[in-house]
């Protein structure tokens, strides 16, 4: 495993971090037991990852106590964010009280004296705008020492060019990937202001893993996908496949990404072990720049131009 250094932050963090979604085992992303999900952040620790992302609405809160009851032993080297403004129950906690409140509750459920960030979870856009105190908030919270840094959680260019305009913030966590690529234009100026930059749906859920068709079927979150959707998407992966010549996408995916100098570390959902052990191997080697450019290549002419969403 590699790690990257940031300088808002002490820890060096590595390049496959854990997304802990899935730990809530509510049936989104599968089922998984308590003993199963500790086993899992374990074996985690073990091939290296040190950074792990959570939130208190992920299995109604069972995501962070699950992590919470697995990282203890190893709390001073691992990096934890979870995110703010949503609570174990679909609370609204954009405000200030909400966000002390979730402070507070994620500290007992991680078992832990301090969070090394915390982000507003996909915030309103007058949030983004600077039309709030909560940031001020955050603040105090970090002059505490309760949390060493704080920023936000969005998907868009849109969204990324408001908080680079009005808000100055520890951490960015965005989407991006070989399909969502439109957010890059903007890395420099994230390297720039030192920004600790995470980027979230890695492996478009699911769908950069090569394993997905026109035919395939999808439950839970990725039922949203319409039939165009997927037809759209198909096409994309038979792309992709054709340049790398491969039919398994998941080191090509995660290494595009990794490519990006600007980028601290990924975080994919990981489900079991050899998901696990497949994800981390993506550290150990580099993507060719000549698929890069062709990868590149191929959403400018290609994938942009069908506006799918995420």
């Amino acid at each position: 495993m590699k790690y990257r250094k940031n300088r808002r932050f002490v820890k060096p963090i590595s390049e496959i971090g854990f997304g802990a979604w899935q730990l809530g085992g509510t049936g989104t992303w599968g089922y998984m037991t308590k003993e199963e999900g500790i086993s899992l952040v374990k074996e985690a620790i073990k091939e290296g990852v040190n950074f792990f992302d959570t939130a208190p609405g992920y299995g109604q809160g069972k995501s962070e106590l699950i992590l919470g009851e697995a990282l203890t032993e190893a709390r001073d080297k691992v990096f934890i964010n979870t995110k703010i403004g949503h609570g174990p129950n679909g609370e609204y906690e954009f405000t200030v009280e909400g966000i002390s409140n979730s402070i507070y509750r994620s500290l007992r459920n991680l078992k832990t004296n301090y969070l090394d960030s915390v982000i507003l979870h996909n915030p309103e856009r007058y949030i983004l705008e600077g039309n709030t105190n909560l940031f001020d908030e955050l603040g105090k919270f970090k002059d505490k020492g309760l949390i060493n840094g704080y920023g936000v959680s969005i998907d868009t260019l849109s969204e990324l060019k408001l908080t680079l305009k009005n808000l100055n913030v520890d951490v960015i966590e965005i989407m991006f990937n070989i399909v969502q690529q439109e957010v890059k234009e903007l890395f420099n100026e994230v390297e720039k202001r030192g920004i600790l930059l995470i980027i979230k749906v890695p492996l478009d859920s699911g769908w950069l893993t090569g394993k997905y068709n026109h035919l395939s079927k999808f439950t839970g979150v990725r039922d949203r996908w319409s039939k165009n959707d997927i037809l759209a998407r198909s096409s994309i992966i038979d792309k992709i496949k054709n340049i790398v010549k491969e039919n398994n996408l998941v080191h090509t995916a995660l290494r595009f990404i990794l490519s990006f100098g600007e980028v601290t570390t990924i975080i994919p959902g990981t489900k079991n072990i050899d998901q696990l052990k497949i994800n981390c191997l993506a550290s150990d080697d580099i993507l060719g720049s000549s698929i890069k450019k062709q990868l590149e290549t191929l959403y400018q002419d290609y994938i942009k131009n069908l506006n799918i969403p995420w």
